[in-house]
């Protein structure tokens, strides 16, 4: 139905101009911009990642949204909460913030180039930290975007241990695939770590020693439907894609460089109600 989309949550693994610029993180700037000029309400979410200048990009703790704690793998991990606003934008960006896994200046690779032993964690901390956080916030979503391999465990908690939340039961998830899908293996036991709030192991489709791709096919799995961010998605993930019979929208490079893509994804946001 035209217009039914309302509320739509960005999930974002970067964004400028917080990070540098990209591809995920201009689109990941401008997309929540031009939805919003669309006449829909948003809300943007990205990891404080520890290169972040907090002084400069005036980001502050929001005090009544941290403080709850998140286990993983027996451990309690403090969640924080900071927000920043592009004020030419109108829009606030909220921060997901934990010394144990973003305070390192780096983001996914230490200086010798070695993908985190930890990645796999801080992807289950950060999708779980937005949805504990967009609760908090009482503000139902009625699209939920996922840009970038970090967000990729959240279609699978959203469909699964938050299902039944008043806040997300009526959610559908859009997931945006690029060409950052690390090859790299997750720590030995990712496939147990992610199991959460009544998620069975039949539930998870990953092996003992996943990768990025197949966290990526678990994340098209659970999503409602797939846009294909980069021209350069890894070719068996995009069949894989194919295979599920979902909504699609392909890459348009011509799109990208005249805007139009807002009004696509825009389209294709109120396609899935």
């Amino acid at each position: 139905m035209a217009d039914s989309v309302k509320k739509v949550l960005f999930v974002n693994s970067e964004m400028y101009p917080y990070l540098p610029e990209s591809p995920i993180a201009n689109l990941c700037r401008q997309l929540p911009q031009g939805i919003q000029e669309r006449k829909k309400e948003i809300r943007a979410f990205m990891p404080k990642y520890g290169c972040i200048n907090e002084r400069k990009n005036q980001l502050h703790e929001v005090i009544r949204l941290s403080g709850m704690n998140i286990i993983i793998s027996d451990v309690d991990r403090p969640l924080v909460i900071k927000v920043a606003s592009i004020s030419s934008a109108r829009i606030q960006v909220y921060f997901i913030d934990n010394e144990d896994y973003f305070r390192r200046k780096q983001i996914y690779r230490d200086d010798a180039g070695q993908f985190f032993a930890d990645n796999g964690e801080r992807a289950i901390f950060y999708a779980r930290g937005v949805l504990e956080t967009v609760k908090k916030l009482r503000w139902a979503p009625d699209i939920i975007h996922c840009h970038g391999w970090i967000s990729h465990v959240l279609p699978l908690y959203l469909k699964k241990a938050y299902k039944d939340d008043p806040v997300f039961s009526g959610a559908k998830v859009v997931l945006s695939l690029y060409d950052d899908t690390p090859a790299e293996p997750f720590a030995e036991g990712f496939a147990k770590t992610i199991l959460f709030g009544g998620i069975k192991p039949k539930d998870v489709t990953l092996s003992e020693k996943a990768d990025g791709m197949e966290l990526a096919q678990l994340a098209a799995q659970y999503s409602d439907g797939i846009i294909l961010g980069s021209e350069n998605v890894a070719p068996q993930l995009v069949d894989a894609c194919r295979k599920l019979d979902k909504p699609l929208l392909p890459f348009s490079a011509a799109a990208l460089a005249d805007g139009s893509y807002m009004d696509q994804y825009n389209v294709f946001y109120d396609s899935l109600l």
